[in-house]
């Protein structure tokens, strides 16, 4: 497994812990979330990556890392909220829940390894707050395609975008090491 790989799913397994035990305690209560207020709650949290970065204040307290671990998980949400359209019940068992997270964490996964093949893990030169503009730039871009009803003329749909966010947020975070073994 190359390096990429093996970093890719140790971030991966630490969100998934933190979805796991969140619906545990809270169950799939963001299912009655319409996809624009999951965007909108990453735009929140972007934003609050940003507004740390720029002040070096963190009044709040949360961590940048946890904000980005949100990130990835609130984009998985957003893409079972966009695909799943045939699930009507907003309370999922915890399994489905988890099997529908890991179905497009894998999807990520892929998309990650060819986009790393063809632009050669570029992300790695990249800085952290370039990742944090880059979210912020492709959550602008979903929230106009909402405003179009999810009509686009060229452009990619939601959910790649929503695809892109989730891996951008994951190099972000192997960035910051977490999930590494130091």
């Amino acid at each position: 497994m190359s390096k990429a790989n093996t970093e890719y799913t140790n971030v991966i397994n630490v969100c998934r812990d933190i979805f796991s035990k969140k619906t545990k305690d809270y169950g799939t209560a963001w299912r009655v979330l319409r996809p624009s207020s999951l965007t909108d709650q990453l735009f929140i949290k972007a934003q609050r990556i940003r507004t740390v970065q720029e002040t070096g204040q963190n009044k709040v307290g949360e961590t940048i890392e946890g904000e980005f671990i949100a990130i990835v998980n609130y984009c998985v949400m957003s893409i079972i909220q966009v695909r799943e359209t045939n699930l009507v019940e907003l309370e999922l068992p915890a399994d489905i829940a988890i099997s529908l997270y890991e179905k497009y964490l894998e999807e990520a996964f892929e998309l990650m390894l060819k986009k790393n093949h063809d632009y050669g893990e570029a992300w790695r030169e990249m800085r952290v707050s370039s990742l944090t503009d880059l979210i912020l730039q492709k959550i602008y871009r979903v929230k106009q395609i909402e405003d179009n009803n999810g009509a686009t003329i060229v452009s990619e749909g939601i959910d790649a975008n929503y695809f892109d966010m989730l891996n951008y947020a994951v190099f972000a975070l192997i960035h910051l090491n977490i999930g590494q073994n130091k």
